[in-house]
């Protein structure tokens, strides 16, 4: 399945860009200064990356409500097989019930089943539509199970109670993961402070001393694990590749994140962007009206 940006997502990158552009240009020609630059690229990229994480919100939200509805689905199967209704005419009945953002699927597949269409390759289809792994798997066992010429009443049941099972299962980690999640941000809070402790106290003391000391400056005490080989440099230029530790930070917590608690890493990317746009943003906010 193609990938397809909405307007709302080129607009936001064309800005993002942009941003970026211009800044890049006043920073090369020294009209703004590295702090100010840096700050403007977390807003870019905050305006750039927005409208993805609204998209990525809103499809977690579809999906999940998708596997609800497929639940509510197979039960009203399993009463209309249980009444003695082929599983062909039942998916017919059922095509102009309400079930939220299934309904269109569900009528696509009656669709397909009026039109002649098997209703093992009806189902193949339906599954395939919705890319859902726990619709795949009922799928596969009621395609089969038709197929098989089996008492379709009883599997359709045992199908609707092992995806019952599931969504509770998932749920209960959700909830147990909250605790987790939290704990995640916090440490990743925690982890900034630090960084700005080190930037903006630790290093300038550090090269205070250093200067009384007769060093010259933090940058020539090669004797520090055999680097610096007497060049100069000062506490700004020790401190830049922080921001992209915070990053790095940001992305790969988001990441576990998501696995632990939705079960996908497609999921923590939401959070990654979240995480990555409170680093660019926290820093260089702090290092434009602090440094």
């Amino acid at each position: 399945m193609r990938f397809k940006l909405s307007r709302v997502q080129i607009i936001g990158l064309g800005v993002a860009i942009a941003i970026d552009v211009i800044s890049g240009i006043f920073f090369l020609l020294k009209m703004i200064e590295s702090n100010l630059f840096y700050f403007l690229f977390g807003l870019s990229f905050f305006i750039g990356g927005m409208p993805f994480f609204v998209f990525l919100i809103i499809e977690s939200g579809m999906a999940r409500e998708k596997d609800e509805m497929f639940l509510e689905f197979s039960r009203d199967l399993v009463e209309n097989v249980k009444a003695g209704t082929p599983i062909s005419r039942s998916i017919m009945n059922l095509q102009n019930k309400d079930y939220g953002n299934l309904s269109s699927y569900v009528r696509k597949l009656a669709n397909q089943i009026s039109l002649g269409i098997p209703v093992q390759a009806a189902f193949e289809t339906f599954a395939r539509d919705l890319g859902s792994s726990t619709v795949s798997r009922a799928v596969v066992i009621i395609s089969e199970s038709e197929k098989a010429g089996g008492d379709i009443g009883s599997v359709l049941e045992s199908v609707a109670k092992s995806i019952a099972q599931v969504d509770k299962l998932r749920k209960e980690r959700r909830a147990a993961m909250y605790n987790l999640v939290v704990q995640g941000y916090i440490i990743f809070f925690i982890f900034i402070v630090i960084m700005l402790v080190m930037e903006f106290k630790v290093l300038p003391i550090a090269s205070g001393l250093s200067t009384g000391l007769g060093g010259g400056n933090i940058g020539q005490l090669s004797g520090i694990g055999g680097i610096g080989g007497g060049n100069l440099m000062t506490p700004e230029q020790l401190t830049k590749p922080f921001i992209w530790l915070l990053v790095t930070q940001g992305l790969f917590i988001g990441l576990v994140i998501g696995k632990l608690s939705e079960g996908r890493i497609k999921d923590g990317l939401k959070h990654s962007f979240v995480l990555m746009v409170l680093a660019l943003l926290i820093d260089g906010g702090a290092k434009l009206f602090l440094g």
